[in-house]
């Protein structure tokens, strides 16, 4: 029998492609996105709608419009995020740490908390949250995001906690260089600065990624993967990547 699955910031990215191999697995789809012009030509058929993480009214209105859509959520991959710029501490003016803040782990808990009571309810689910290598070892430049993602860490383990005996699984799969709109986004548009984060190495493709979330989410449902580090083969850390030019 097909899941019921919803994919946060699937317009594009990890996203897009964790959307496409739940649908080719024959699951029905709930996209949502700020970007709703690209969900359409992400999977046909996929139920859209806008949903900006940071608005609990956008929130509200996402899970409800997908709950009518396509019924109760079976699996929830929590993929909304996004880095903003490479400031150090002693120079950040705080804008772009509130945004990061606000969406990657404030929007991810605005989403998760209205979905879990469900699953909670339905006595089984599955909560997929798309982590960072970064969330494992900071660099500089990127403290703030760093620690964003390491957030995660502990809100996973407390769900898992707090679900014990529910049938809800927990599942965090956290990426290294991956060739998406990241860095562009983190450039604010500047797409040269972007090329030359992964200039003459090689990244995961965004596909990668949504095989490891798709291989968690098809595990037996006694069977639960907690965390999926997962890096190209030419990197060992975020700053120790192996380049060719």
């Amino acid at each position: 029998m097909s899941r019921h699955v919803v994919v946060t910031g699937a317009s594009s990215g990890i996203g897009a492609a964790c959307a496409q191999a739940f649908a080719a697995n024959g699951d029905r789809l709930s996209l949502g996105a700020r970007r709703t012009d690209r969900l359409p030509a992400v999977v046909d058929g996929a139920f859209c709608h806008a949903l900006d993480v940071t608005s609990a009214d956008s929130v509200e209105a996402f899970v409800t419009a997908a709950v009518a859509a396509n019924g109760a959520i079976d699996v929830l991959v929590n993929n909304a995020g996004l880095a903003r710029g490479t400031e150090k501490i002693a120079e950040g003016t705080g804008e772009a740490w509130r945004e990061m803040i606000e969406t990657n782990l404030l929007g991810l808990l605005e989403v998760t908390r209205r979905v879990l009571p469900h699953m909670v309810e339905n006595h089984g689910g599955h909560i997929v949250v798309i982590g960072s290598v970064a969330g494992h070892k900071a660099y500089v430049g990127g403290g703030v995001y760093c620690a964003s993602k390491r957030a995660l860490q502990p809100i996973c383990e407390a769900i898992r906690m707090e679900t014990l005996g529910q049938n809800v699984r927990v599942t965090s799969v956290d990426p290294g260089m991956v060739d998406t709109e990241f860095s562009v986004v983190r450039f604010r548009g500047d797409e040269n600065k972007a090329r030359g984060v992964s200039k003459g190495t090689r990244p995961l493709l965004a596909e990668d990624v949504a095989e490891c979330v798709l291989f968690a989410a098809n595990r037996p449902a006694h069977v639960n993967l907690d965390t999926i580090l997962v890096m190209p083969t030419d990197q060992a850390s975020p700053q120790m990547v192996h380049r060719t030019t």
